[in-house]
């Protein structure tokens, strides 16, 4: 085992996951890069060798979802949604249950930390004048988005990595893991709810306050729309999801009708630098079998019949990606999927674990961060404020996705 890439390996996910310390100041994307350059300077890898490894179709799926993303929030789009759900909301449990499935349906069309960084601001300025608890509809907020990016290829980063590696197409993909989203879905709100009950009595939490919705772009949101519609179409009737992403990204840009640069603004150009520093260091270490070598010593935990891979498999993927996020992670354990007795089903035991990881703790998911992040001065909540819902909505949510996993190998779906 070459010594050089397990360092690089090490230094690179502690990096990763040490957030939220004062004197630190490196993001998940920096700490990725470092470990790239490492890769390099200790001849894990040459400069050559490094450009090849990135993966990028993963890049130009992201950079074309992203575009058209963009211009959505240029359009006011997203801030109009949200704020014609509180006006239709009337009463407190009726928000709920709209936030809970409007950011998870956003969610799965579109990446889940976007929906969470648009809706955030304009859901606490609406319940501090209404004087109304923020805590059970940020929860609910960042919780759903992350279970709503479950169901589609395209709801989350990892996702979008698990559809380009596994083979799976985004239809047959979206039937299989709709149920599971949907069912978790519900189990949240449930669980949201039933901690919060007193702050959803009419008489205590009167909705008095609407916002007025921001003024909406509708021919560039038409527009949008359309192509956006004509995205999911060639995702579902193709097998060419970068191709058919960055075409429709390029063509929103060409009939806009505005300038570029306002939708180039709203890409997080740092999630490229996160991903393409990752697929160096991951592939750099895969060259000196340090990952199989992972696998091997894991093998007595994760192996056994198909069954208890399913099971023990997803319980190790919660803690992993909870230790070190989960994008790092689906991209580490992608190299041990061949190793299983079902390859084909396991990528969807991935996809449903890292993604229901997330809600676990308030760390567990960049969209938890940012919802937490920009509610930090008016509505802060406490790390075990949220693990109190996080743990027991995670544990069904896996219960659940375990349950159709093992359906689905039954039957031999």
């Amino acid at each position: 085992m070459n010594t050089a890439a397990l360092i690089v390996f090490a230094i690179t996910y502690l990096l990763i996951s040490l957030q939220n310390i004062r004197w630190f100041h490196l993001d998940r994307p920096s700490g990725a890069l470092t470990g790239a350059v490492l890769a390099v300077l200790l001849g894990v890898v040459t400069l050559k060798e490094a450009a090849l490894l990135i993966d990028y179709d993963i890049l130009v799926l992201l950079l074309g979802m992203m575009i058209l993303i963009g211009y959505l929030e240029v359009g006011n789009f997203f801030d109009w949604l949200s704020a014609r759900l509180i006006v239709h909301a009337h009463k407190p449990l009726n928000l709920l249950w709209g936030l809970v499935f409007a950011s998870a349906f956003l969610s799965c069309l579109f990446v889940n930390d976007t929906i969470c960084l648009v809706m955030t601001p304009l859901i606490l300025r609406t319940l501090k004048r209404a004087r109304i608890n923020a805590v059970p509809f940020l929860i609910a907020l960042c919780t759903s988005a992350n279970i709503g990016s479950v169901m589609t290829l395209t709801g989350n980063p990892q996702n979008m990595f698990i559809g380009i590696q596994s083979g799976w197409s985004y239809g047959a993909y979206a039937i299989r893991m709709l149920p599971v989203g949907l069912i978790s879905l519900l189990f949240n709100g449930l669980l949201i709810y039933w901690f919060y009950r007193d702050d959803f009595k009419e008489r205590r939490a009167p909705m008095t306050f609407h916002p007025d919705p921001p003024r909406l772009d509708g021919w560039l949101t038409l527009k949008a729309g359309l192509i956006t519609v004509l995205v999911f179409i060639g995702f579902v009737t193709t097998h060419q999801l970068p191709l058919v992403a960055i075409a429709g990204g390029t063509l929103m840009i060409l009939i806009a009708g505005k300038k570029p640069a306002l939708a180039f603004e709203k890409i997080d150009w740092t999630l490229f630098v996160f991903f393409a520093g990752l697929f160096v260091v991951v592939g750099g270490v895969s060259k000196s079998g340090l990952p199989q070598y992972f696998y091997e010593h894991l093998r007595p935990w994760l192996g056994g019949n198909t069954a208890n891979e399913i099971a023990s498999f997803s319980l190790f993927s919660v803690l992993v990606s909870n230790l070190v996020s989960n994008v790092p992670y689906v991209i580490l354990a992608g190299q041990w999927i061949p190793n299983f007795s079902d390859p084909k089903l396991m990528w969807l035991v991935l996809a449903m674990a890292s993604t229901f990881a997330g809600n676990l703790t308030i760390v567990g998911s960049v969209a938890n961060m940012i919802v937490m992040e920009l509610a930090k001065d008016d509505v802060p909540v406490g790390f075990f404020q949220f693990f109190k819902v996080g743990f027991l909505t995670t544990a069904v949510s896996i219960a659940v996705g375990i349950s159709f996993s093992l359906f689905y190998h039954t039957v031999g779906w």
